[in-house]
């Protein structure tokens, strides 16, 4: 950055502030510090362009950036102390490593005149951050907050997103330095070329049972209509990888389920006997390939083609046909291009969907509240532009199994697997985009982990239905203990709240649901409340899975250990 002559003096502070300006943020996600006062006195001088929410915990504050990241496509921004308020906020950091989702932390630094003597709360973030990170630095000088402001946005963005922490030290912010502003940040992403295209087209016209498997980072509106007009062109059986079900309407007719925890036993079995598996996007990470069983390593038995934002994941894990570097929006641009070949694999798209649709309908389930039953109401009663989130645990089964998502940006959940995740992102979701309805879901373990950012709702007059899926446990770790120790039940219980309660004493409303008779007048007591709503349903243990109950896992591990 080229400091000139006529650039006004201003504060390290200063110059930050001004630089997220000129990179168009508009919201910034933080809980206040000492170690950045500089910083929130700067942005007090911004408040009519930039938006800083106050959050509770930094932790929630990172997850409401990964989930704006998500929503938009640009860095969330998120601000916290140094040390505690750090380290509370690597969750989200961690969340967007995995997710590829932009997003760029500032944390405040002890100043440079007491560093390296373990001042308070002092840390070195580039050894705390830079396994989950693209890019970890630390600004010095003032002088040069453009150009570190700068090279975060594009980091964050370029080849497979993900996020950057910045650590401000605080005689930094209040250094004095005449530096101009740069220019706003621009998007790079490869492109595919003609040869790869015309190659793709050519394995496509030799298949006879492809499958399409879509997901990963950097989609926007435009990139999923082409992927839609490309494959209603071939006539591609679709799924999504985990938690990217709204990459793809769930009503079209090619799209034939999410290939995640709990995957349709016959959607696993057509992919395993595909003759072309098309990925496009998607890391094929542990979850998506069944802890790396559905897919041979190093070389699939199927031809595959795997096309990825970042070059380094390609290749990684699984060899290729064809390896493809691209962007999302570039290669379905190219995709929807392509001249139809001749499909033979009409009943094959047709009979996933068949399965599908088998799979989605409601399943008993124990107890006097099925959750199936709950999904199936909230599929036909919710509008289609309602954004859902949900945290991590198996009540999330239930969600991504039975609902509907009708196309981009309608679901929001960490692939990351983070436990708390549901609440922040809905706060954000309605922050972004304050005229669609936002659901969240959270697990009784998983609200806990967040459940204080009921406050931030509260104070922001947000209006989001919360429900949390109260069985008294953890239940992934507790499903996963009976089938390794069966019967020896420890660490697992949880003695709750009354969770209806509590959000009553926020000030929002709050009801307990116990059948699924009374879910449905529930619900519209909740939608048509003054305020955001929270109820509280609360399941029979046993429900611990669509497929399964406790007791049959445990049955079947107490059988396998006396075999």
């Amino acid at each position: 950055m080229n400091v000139t002559a006529s650039a006004p003096a201003r504060t390290g502070a200063q110059i930050l502030v001004d630089a997220l300006k000129v990179h168009r943020v508009d919201f910034a996600f933080g809980v206040p510090g000492e170690s950045y006062l500089a910083v929130l006195d700067a942005l007090h001088e911004a408040r009519d362009q930039i938006r800083f929410v106050i959050c509770r915990q930094e932790g929630g504050a990172a997850n409401m950036a990964e989930a704006y990241g998500k929503l938009t496509g640009r860095p969330g921004i998120c601000f916290v102390t140094r040390g505690p308020g750090a380290t509370n906020a690597s969750i989200g950091v961690h969340t967007a490593f995995q997710d590829s989702t932009p997003l760029i932390l500032f944390v405040g630094q002890v100043g440079n005149d007491v560093a390296e003597r373990e001042a308070f709360q002092e840390l070195d973030f580039r050894r705390m951050f830079g396994q989950m990170t693209k890019w970890v630095a630390q600004i010095d000088r003032a002088d040069r907050v453009p150009e570190y402001v700068s090279h975060a946005f594009h980091t964050a963005l370029s080849g497979r997103p993900g996020p950057v922490v910045l650590a401000l030290p605080e005689d930094m912010q209040t250094q004095m330095a005449a530096v101009a502003d740069g220019g706003r940040y621009q998007r790079v992403a490869a492109h595919p070329g003609a040869a790869e295209m015309q190659r793709l087209r050519e394995m496509l016209a030799q298949a006879e049972r492809p499958f399409a498997l879509v997901g990963g980072p950097g989609w926007n509106r435009q990139a999923c209509e082409d992927l839609r007009a490309f494959v209603t062109a071939f006539n591609l059986p679709v799924g999504c990888s985990f938690r990217a079900q709204d990459l793809i309407d769930n009503r079209d007719p090619h799209y034939v389920g999410d290939v995640a925890v709990g995957l349709n036993p016959k959607l696993a079995e057509r992919i395993k006997n595909c003759d072309l598996l098309l990925t496009i996007g998607a890391r094929l990470g542990e979850w998506t390939t069944v802890n790396y069983t559905l897919i041979d390593i190093p070389r699939p038995k199927q031809k595959f083609i795997h096309i990825h934002p970042g070059a380094e994941e390609l290749g990684r894990v699984y060899q290729g046909d064809l390896l493809i570097n691209s962007g999302m929006p570039e290669f379905a641009a190219a995709a929807r291009a392509l001249a139809p070949v001749r499909t033979v694999w009409d009943e094959w798209t047709e009979g996933a969907r068949a399965d599908l649709e088998a799979w989605q309908r409601p399943v008993p389930a124990p107890g006097t509240l099925n959750m199936s039953e709950v999904m199936h109401f909230l599929r036909r009663r919710l509008p289609s532009e309602t954004i859902v989130t949900n945290g991590a645990g198996n009540f999330s089964i239930w969600v991504h199994r039975f609902y509907c998502y009708a196309g981009f940006r309608t679901q929001l959940g960490p692939t990351s697997g983070a436990m708390g995740y549901g609440v922040p992102s809905a706060i954000a979701a309605k922050l972004v985009n304050p005229k669609r309805p936002v659901v969240a879901f959270s697990g009784d373990g998983d609200f806990l982990m967040t459940g204080q950012e009921l406050a931030t709702a509260m104070q922001y007059e947000l209006k989001i239905v919360f429900i949390v899926v109260n069985n008294g446990m953890y239940g992934t770790i507790r499903m996963h203990q009976e089938r390794e120790y069966p019967g020896h039940i420890y660490g697992t219980e949880l003695r709750n709240p009354d969770f209806a309660a509590l959000a009553r004493a926020y000030g929002l409303y709050g009801e307990i649901v116990e059948s699924t008779a009374d879910f449905e007048p529930a619900f519209e007591r909740a939608w048509n409340a003054g305020t955001s709503a929270l109820l509280e349903l609360r399941v029979d243990p046993e429900a611990i899975t669509p497929r399964t109950t406790l007791s049959a896992i445990r049955a079947e591990a107490l059988r396998a250990k006396n075999k």
